[in-house]
């Protein structure tokens, strides 16, 4: 009877009802309060918190690409998970997800917090207001609320909680110090597999805790990839300890400045027995990253036929555009007034032997740089090719970087001029004969440098720091002063280099508050909380330079046993000790006037102060590299009160991959 009239239903209400059962039966395959499976959360109960929701197609979304968030989603029941009798003692339970981290910037240079399965005396985990960050559970001084387990999925190193790496598994307790923690990657045959967090592929992770035997298992594998046989963690610990009575699971995740979604894609759960293994083909679809693919006809077919069709027509015009667009330039009607500074690319492309490789000096954060000589006047010149898409922006971007392209200072590279040719922007500036000071400084392949040299390096980027402070018409802010951006002519002589994220502003106004820039490691801990860039956190920027100089190492950089060190925290704490001379780059084999040293790491720290108000100026920086009178000691408040407490602020970890500084820019031009 129930078959006849639901065959006498119109077609859209019998699909209606369809999905419904179908998203409810998904949703919520299995419940019996100690033992259940999701596979998509349109259906399942829930409690949300932050940011967290569930998509219109199933998929629990943690975090939503939103700046400065965090999210929470609990299974609102509570588990018993301690037995009172014959002892108290932790149930075994066990656990399997799938999940996708999903991140604009696909290559993993810079990462961004990450996601947590919880288990937690309440659902409320992080009551605090403000932004993501720390994993959006609630920390002081380091710890989380008592009686939390997490399982972290971490993107994000952060030196104050002893991460490992930006890209690792831990099992934390009370505490988002790891007890133990591993590089994310699972065991295959016995040999052990890299795997990317945050690489936009659903993985799948198991959590197992054996009661009996009281040990912690957690494993990770692709998602396609059948559970490996050997845990990626495995922690004997008793939770009967630890945990309190009863407990909720479920998931926490942040997200503070790279916009990046934390999905769920499907759950299960059981206590006293094995988790439910998911059936993938019931797990809902992530939403795609970039353009959609293009169909096999488009791709092949259609420009194959269209190719074959205009083959004969085609060949005599493709001839005559080609040598019409080889040299072809963008000119607009507002670039005549920079007409002097304009360079035919056809000039630059025979400079540069058409841009070839064995011509390439280097690459940057902004773009390639090549090596020319002029044809008409054999002047040696370093020719830069940027990207641009922006009418707009490269027109504001054009006329501020030559109006300091217009400043003249024997510690500065000349910028000569420029030109455009379709989406890229060269810049030319004046040969370097002897490259950056990063190669000298890094590259144990080079000749060392002495300490009278790096003490002129180090007296030519101050003076060339004074002159944009405090002598040009404008005020201009460096905001990338470092190693890799300071140059060395034939006679090694230092010249401050690539403006492309300068700010101008009159002297005696306000500088603008903007979005952060410059290189990890070199930002001042102000300008990542405010965003507002002024000469203060160049000198700061400057006293790490003069840092890395005098010791001969990176601001992030590795010791002998690969464990991190944050450079102004490592020469502070010799300073403290009595022992600063130990600092000093081991490759100058004691040969320095030890007064000069002492000076140059003296002054690095007081410039790298974390408080703005006790910078020098770069005058006063100049007065004592000119007269090496002694610096005041004014240290303390770097270890007690200030360097420590902004080496991870708002959730953006000074950190590096291996020896490479990454340079980012977090604003539209």
């Amino acid at each position: 009877m129930f078959r006849q009239k639901l065959t006498t239903m119109p077609s859209k209400l019998v699909s209606s009802v369809a999905v419904f059962l179908l998203l409810h039966a998904t949703a919520s395959a299995g419940d019996d309060g100690d033992r259940f499976v999701y596979y998509g959360f349109a259906a399942a109960n829930l409690t949300l918190a932050g940011n967290a929701a569930v998509t219109p197609g199933g998929l629990l979304e943690v975090t939503n690409a939103t700046f400065d968030t965090k999210g929470h989603a609990f299974r609102p029941t509570p588990l018993h998970l301690l037995t009172s009798k014959p002892a108290a003692a932790a149930r075994s339970f066990s656990t399997c997800f799938v999940f996708a981290i999903v991140s604009p910037i696909h290559d993993g240079l810079i990462s961004d917090q990450g996601l947590a399965f919880v288990v937690a005396p309440t659902t409320a985990i992080s009551t605090a207001n403000g932004g993501g960050q720390y994993l959006g559970i609630d920390v002081a001084n380091g710890s989380a609320s008592d009686g939390i387990l997490a399982v972290e999925l971490d993107t994000l190193m952060n030196p104050e909680l002893r991460d490992i790496d930006s890209n690792h598994v831990g099992i934390d307790v009370d505490s988002l110090v790891s007890r133990q923690a591993r590089p994310a990657g699972f065991y295959n045959a016995g040999a052990f597999q890299e795997l990317k967090l945050n690489s936009r592929e659903p993985m799948q992770v198991w959590v197992d805790y054996d009661g009996q035997a009281r040990q912690l298992d957690v494993t990770l594998a692709p998602v396609r990839v059948p559970k490996p046989k050997k845990p990626l963690l495995s922690m004997n610990i008793d939770l009967s300890t630890v945990m309190a009575d009863p407990v909720y699971v479920g998931f926490s995740a942040a997200s503070n400045v790279m916009l990046t979604c934390h999905y769920v894609l499907g759950w299960s759960f059981s206590l006293d027995g094995p988790a439910p293994p998911l059936d993938l083909s019931k797990l809902p679809v992530l939403p795609q990253v970039g353009s959609k693919p293009r169909s096999k006809v488009l791709v092949v077919a259609l420009p194959l036929a269209i190719l074959l069709l205009l083959a004969a027509m085609l060949s005599a015009v493709i001839l005559i555009v080609w040598r019409r667009h080889r040299y072809a330039e963008v000119r607009e009607g507002w670039e005549d007034e920079f007409g002097p500074h304009r360079f035919s690319y056809k000039d630059l492309f025979h400079a540069t032997d058409g841009f070839k490789d064995s011509n390439l000096l280097g690459v940057g954060g902004f773009g390639r740089v090549y090596k020319g000589v002029l044809p008409d006047s054999s002047l040696e010149i370093a020719v830069k090719k940027v990207s641009h898409d922006s009418r707009q922006g490269v027109r504001e971007f054009v006329a501020e970087v030559l109006s300091i392209g217009r400043i003249r200072h024997r510690n500065l590279v000349q910028l000569l001029g420029y030109c455009r040719r379709k989406g890229e922007l060269l810049l030319v500036y004046d040969y370097m004969a002897n490259g950056s000071l990063d190669r000298h400084l890094h590259d144990q392949q080079l000749p060392v440098l002495s300490w009278n040299e790096r003490y002129r390096i180090i007296k030519g980027v101050a003076a060339s720091l004074l002159y944009l402070h405090e002598d040009c018409e404008k005020v201009v802010i460096h905001r990338d002063i470092k190693s890799s951006n300071v140059l060395l002519d034939h006679e090694m002589e230092s010249k401050l280099s690539d403006f492309g994220l300068a700010k101008l502003y009159d002297h005696g106004t306000d500088p603008q508050s903007t979005r952060v820039a410059g290189t990890i490691g070199y930002l001042a801990p102000e300008l990542i909380r405010t965003g507002k860039a002024t000469p203060l956190t160049d000198v700061f920027a400057f006293g790490v330079f003069l840092l890395e100089v005098a010791c001969g190492r990176r601001p992030i950089d590795r010791d002998d046993c690969n464990n991190q060190i944050v450079l102004v925290d490592w020469v502070i704490e010799h300073h403290d000790n009595g022992s600063i001379l130990d600092v000093v780059d081991p490759r100058l084999a004691g040969k320095y006037e030890r007064e000069e040293v002492i000076l140059v790491l003296k002054l690095g720290l007081i410039c790298a102060h974390p408080m703005p108000n006790v910078r020098p100026s770069m005058r006063r920086v100049m007065q004592y590299l000119e007269s090496s009178q002694s610096v005041p000691p004014d240290l303390s408040l770097m270890r007690n009160e200030g360097f420590d407490q902004y080496v991870n602020l708002d959730g953006l970890s000074i950190a590096s991959i291996g020896s490479s500084s990454v340079t980012i820019l977090l604003e539209g031009r």
